[in-house]
């Protein structure tokens, strides 16, 4: 199985080079391009303040990370869940800037850019012209966003991760085909009420198989008979 981590970031402004800094890291774990229920996710106190433009974004104020971790704290942590595997983030170049920037001023190790998976170039490569922020592209394939009244990592991730599936097609390489006593039997990915995945075995009975059997027959030439 390919294993890959999406994740997104929360931060007091727009520029790590000017000393803004990770307020929030949140990251999904994705098994073939869809959600497990391994997640992580972490409040970081930026050791500086917060400006009101960036509060007003995600709703944070820097009251609200007092008693928190600082970024050097939990390094290892993101580190150890990221693995080397590869990182996909929606205008990735951003999170990449601000993870590394973190890194880089606690000693750790920078992520490597060849890991990244930029899901906005994706997005603008199969809408050309069209807007292709997360809210975009969550209308565009109909997806919930009535709880994403701020900006905020985990949810940000959950939303992305199902803007993942539909631009990859996870859905259909989701679906495995497995011999058992052999019968055909397929693995399908569905939600959880906790809106995890999880797999479910579903294996078509004999009234099916005849039904089938008898559909094909009907077909001129089907392509399922040739050898």
């Amino acid at each position: 199985m390919s294993r890959a981590v999406l994740f997104d970031t929360e931060t007091t402004g727009l520029d790590p080079l000017t000393g803004d800094r990770v307020i929030e890291f949140a990251g999904i774990e994705l098994l073939n391009d869809l959600p497990t229920d391994r997640f992580l996710h972490v409040l970081v106190h930026p050791e500086r303040d917060i400006p009101i433009e960036a509060s007003r974004v995600h709703g944070m104020t820097l009251a609200d990370l007092e008693g928190k971790p600082k970024f050097a704290e939990v390094a290892q942590k993101i580190l150890d869940f990221l693995r080397d595997d590869p990182l996909i983030a929606h205008n990735a170049p951003f999170d990449f800037g601000f993870m590394n920037a973190e890194f880089r001023r606690c000693g750790k190790p920078e992520l490597n850019r060849a890991r990244m998976v930029d899901t906005l170039v994706m997005a603008k490569e199969r809408f050309p012209g069209m807007p292709n922020s997360l809210d975009a592209l969550c209308r565009r394939f109909d997806i919930d966003l009535s709880a994403r009244t701020n900006h905020n990592a985990l949810l940000d991730c959950k939303l992305l991760a199902e803007v993942y599936v539909e631009l990859t097609g996870g859905r259909q390489r989701g679906l495995g085909l497995a011999d058992d006593d052999a019968q055909s039997a397929m693995q399908v990915a569905v939600y959880t009420a906790s809106g995890a995945r999880t797999p479910r075995l579903m294996a078509a009975s004999d009234a099916q198989i005849a039904a089938h059997t008898a559909f094909v027959s009907r077909l001129k030439d089907p392509v399922w008979q040739k050898p």
